[in-house]
């Protein structure tokens, strides 16, 4: 077996994983403000959580999971300035927050689920850890802290290597500060917000520095130490968080550690720090101010199925950043289908779908289900995940796999099976007539197409083709495409 290897975002270098805790992986991911629906983007972060989880899981570690729902606390700005995003969506929506909340959260539910994302150990809600958040910001106070009008301030230069993650001082840096009056240093950050005078949110508690609201920053510090002990292992999030919302959540570790500087990984919190990079859309769609922004179900409305942009994400190495468009979508769409069928022609062949091990694949588990045969791709496909996740090239091995012709069927189900445990596409699963997702603006009833499908079938048979093409033009009038001579079979798409 392979030996893991991970970039780890702190050192910018590639690295053995070696877990804190011999035999168990703690991952912990940055999730979802709650305040609006998840873009494309946001789920390609917990696509790459997922595979990690799912490649950890291959390797044999025993695996504990934490994503966090933010229902409190983050600002419209990531650089800790503005409102706060929850409140401001409430307000917007006439709304209780913790409605505005609850209807998000399962939203992102939804596309979790949709992109066949694995549940993680723990949901954790931020507003669940408000006393933890609490004992948290008075345990590092008095020697990192100091008080201001508007807050409890984090006071950067009291922690060695501040912002070593964003590479603050050899890159770009931080450009993005709120400017406070009375602030030590530029970067320095919210620990507590105060409510001011006046007003009142429909969240906030009472503490030493009055009432008010945790920062964004420190649920994740609280979370991840009591859910998962530091150091833990992993920490993953969006490219963006890399250069401030992490570099803050490290400093906070450190001040609750009483950690020394960062060329000592373990002092940040976590051994790993990984970050998957954007996705980039060219049409600005991908923000939440757009309107009609793209969101999972915008792609399922127009037609494809969530787990074709799974694939899309796959496509790209998760540090790579992958440009969106509907073209690219499409081809994903159909490499799908080339798999769905493939898969279909094996299940013919077999008496049951292979079962999945308790606890999920593991490498020796693929090999002893893949036979002889197929040994050889099962290594050269550990060899890829292992060298840090390289999907393209296992997506290009079980595409492999898929097209061997003699060998025996149970082994390459069980292969098949155990590759795609890694890679989440549930292909076992799946069908050709899933994958033909109604879109929305589409009046035409498939049984209606179904219909004249056939009457062109019967006209094409006795070679009457301007009937046959009369039928087609009827059908292209209402969006439907006929596909003559379709390589997949696949006879028309709306």
């Amino acid at each position: 077996m392979t030996d893991l290897k991970l970039f780890n975002s702190l050192t910018r270098r590639i690295e053995h994983f070696e877990p804190v805790h011999p035999g168990e992986a703690r991952v912990y991911t940055c999730g979802p403000t709650v305040y609006n629906y998840p873009h494309i983007g946001n789920m390609r972060a917990y696509v790459f959580a997922d595979v990690l989880g799912r490649v950890l899981t291959w390797k044999g570690f025993k695996l504990t999971h934490v994503i966090n729902i933010t229902d409190v606390g983050h600002l419209t700005d990531d650089a800790d300035a503005g409102e706060d995003k929850m409140e401001k969506m409430a307000a917007e929506r006439a709304q209780s927050i913790w409605d505005v909340a609850r209807h998000y959260t399962e939203a992102y539910w939804a596309d979790v689920k949709a992109l066949n994302i694995r549940q993680p150990a723990h949901w954790s809600v931020a507003t669940d850890y408000i006393e933890d958040m609490l004992d948290f910001a008075k345990s590092i106070a008095p020697q990192h802290c100091y008080e201001l009008e508007s807050g409890l301030y984090f006071d950067v230069s009291t922690v060695e290597d501040y912002g070593r993650l964003a590479r603050a001082v050899t890159e770009e840096g931080e450009g993005r500060i709120e400017s406070v009056e009375g602030k030590r240093n530029a970067a320095d950050f919210a620990i507590w917000r105060k409510t001011p005078a006046g007003e009142k949110r429909q969240m906030e508690w009472d503490s030493p520095w009055g009432r008010g609201a945790p920062g964004w920053h420190l649920e994740c510090s609280v979370m991840g130490e009591k859910l998962l002990g530091f150091p833990f292992d992993i920490h993953t999030g969006g490219i963006d968080h890399r250069e401030i919302h992490h570099p803050n959540e490290i400093a906070q570790n450190q001040a609750f550690c009483g950690c020394g500087g960062l060329s000592e990984a373990t002092n940040s919190g976590a051994r790993f720090w990984m970050h998957n990079n954007f996705l980039v859309e060219r049409s600005g769609k991908m923000s939440k101010s757009s309107g009609e922004f793209l969101r999972l179900q915008l792609l399922i409305d127009k037609g494809y199925h969530p787990l074709a942009y799974r694939l899309m994400c796959l496509q790209a190495h998760y540090r790579s950043e992958l440009e969106f468009s509907w073209e690219g979508l499409q081809a994903a769409t159909t490499r799908l289908k080339r798999m769905v069928m493939a898969v279909e022609a094996v299940r013919a062949k077999i008496e049951h779908v292979p079962a999945t091990p308790r606890g999920g694949w593991t490498q020796p588990e693929a090999r002893a289900a893949a036979g002889g045969t197929l040994l050889h791709l099962i290594g050269k496909f550990d060899d890829a995940i292992a060298d840090d996740l390289a999907t393209p090239e296992a997506l290009t091995l079980l595409d492999e796999v898929l097209g061997v012709k003699k060998v025996d069927a149970d082994n390459k189900a069980g292969a098949i099976a155990a590759m795609d445990s890694v890679l989440g596409l549930g292909l076992f699963d799946l069908t050709r007539a899933d994958l033909r997702i109604r879109p929305k603006a589409a009046t035409i009833t498939e049984e209606a197409i179904e219909a004249v499908i056939a009457r062109r079938k019967e006209a094409r048979a006795a070679k009457d083709f301007a009937t046959s093409d009369a039928l087609r033009d009827e059908l292209a009038a209402q969006g439907v495409e006929v596909m003559d001579g379709d390589p997949l079979g696949w006879e028309w798409k709306l």
